[in-house]
């Protein structure tokens, strides 16, 4: 195998490359935490498994409806800009999850997640083709597996936080049942809104789009070819809504799935979030990692197949719940996850010239699928089983397949 001998990134543009990966860090922290959420709602609230779902409904829905108007912000006022407003809105939510959680109100919870959820559709809106730009563009796809494993590594401690914070602890002396969730987002909220100064403060530079793709019209004109004429782009969208669909789903209902009285052996809700976040997180953590460093001898797409793949193999061995063996194979399942989003993103925006912040858009726009996915996969676990749910992302994991094989292709 020939090594890829291009370097990550440059001299000039390593600040600003440390700068933007700490931004991955920051938004995995923040979905990490959600993850312990369902399982607390479901106990302390008493609702199902599906009206749960929509935790995730309200961050990932905000990723559709704000991943335009963050492009179209960014077209016109650049990068830096974008992140500075992903950064106070993820603050201003992250206040009103502490508002709605002295109120005890579920819905006014799901405002503020909402909220959040549009924070961070802004900073992934410019971070991610940010960080491909950031370097040589052979090494687009190592770059950015790279800044993603430290987002990994924050959804190492998201669970954990939550674990001690959230799940260990019960109902305030008022009785408030949403006690515990009041200090961790006032600690979020301030530490975000402390990074953004740091950024309204730091220059970043602006990165200059490279000329995108042309056609010749029935004129003899060169013009722009259209954002939907790109096949691969078209493709990488369905194949982003997949796979955050099938993640979500899985890590929403990880939970859920350890704690199942069915499930032998099965553990308690605290254990089972330290089991999410040492266990679960850190082989995602260790595969985006390692990626990164295959990368060098490995095609990204190559690479993006054989975990598909062996995604679709290990799914069916979690759902017959065959002990030990369902468990590691579900614990492999996020090693398997771990370089599809960011090596998705960057297949899809490949030679995409100066329409790659609008590219970038509906990328990230794709996500939506994570909040249609978690209600689906709930619903199936409330009227049959909750292993039986993990059936659920084999298709999502199939389409990723042929997409790493054939649909990543660029057409003239």
């Amino acid at each position: 195998m020939k090594k890829n001998t291009y370097p990550l990134t440059t001299k000039e543009n390593l600040l600003p490359y440390i700068l933007i990966t700490a931004l991955f860090f920051l938004w995995g922290m923040a979905f990490g935490m959600l993850d312990v959420l369902n399982k607390h709602f479901q106990d302390v609230l008493h609702i199902s498994k599906a009206k749960s779902g929509m935790i995730q409904f309200s961050v990932y829905i905000a990723y559709f409806l704000m991943a335009l108007p963050a492009g179209m912000f960014m077209k016109r006022y650049g990068y830096k800009r974008g992140i500075v407003m992903g950064l106070l809105l993820f603050a201003v939510g992250a206040y009103v999850i502490v508002s709605a959680s002295l109120l005890q109100s579920f819905w006014s919870f799901l405002i503020g997640l909402f909220i959040v959820g549009c924070g961070l559709a802004s900073l992934e809106t410019a971070a991610n083709p940010y960080t491909t730009r950031l370097g040589p563009k052979e090494t687009a796809e190592q770059r950015i597996n790279f800044s993603q494993s430290f987002n990994g590594l924050a959804w190492i401690i998201g669970p954990i936080v939550g674990g001690l914070f959230i799940l260990g602890h019960h109902a305030g002396a008022d009785g408030n049942q949403l006690h515990s969730l009041i200090m961790p987002y006032a600690i979020i909220g301030t530490l975000v809104l402390l990074i953004s100064i740091v950024y309204i403060r730091t220059p970043l530079p602006e990165i200059v789009e490279e000329t995108s793709a042309q056609q010749i019209n029935d004129e003899g004109v060169k013009v722009q070819k259209p954002l939907f004429k790109h096949h691969h782009f078209v493709l990488g969208v369905i194949a982003q809504f997949a796979y955050v669909a099938a993640q979500t789903g899985i890590f929403s209902f990880f939970v859920n799935y350890m704690t199942d009285a069915k499930l032998t052996p099965h553990f308690e809700k605290e254990t089972a979030a330290f089991m999410l976040g040492l266990g679960g997180f850190g082989l995602f953590m260790v595969g985006r990692a390692t990626g990164s460093f295959v990368m060098k001898y490995i095609k990204p797409t190559r690479l993006l197949a054989i975990y598909s793949l062996m995604s679709v193999l290990l799914l069916p061995v979690v759902s017959l719940r065959l002990g030990w063996v369902s468990i590691i194979a579900l614990f492999l399942s996020f090693f398997f996850m771990s370089i599809m989003f960011p090596t998705i993103f960057s297949l899809g925006i490949k030679d995409m010239g100066e329409q790659t912040k609008r590219a970038s858009s509906f990328l990230v726009m794709s996500i939506v699928g994570g909040a249609i996915f978690p209600i689906f996969m709930g619903w199936i676990a409330d009227i049959s089983s909750m292993a039986i749910g993990f059936f659920a992302p084999i298709p999502c994991f199939l389409f990723i397949l042929y997409y790493a094989l054939k649909g990543h292709k660029v057409r003239a």
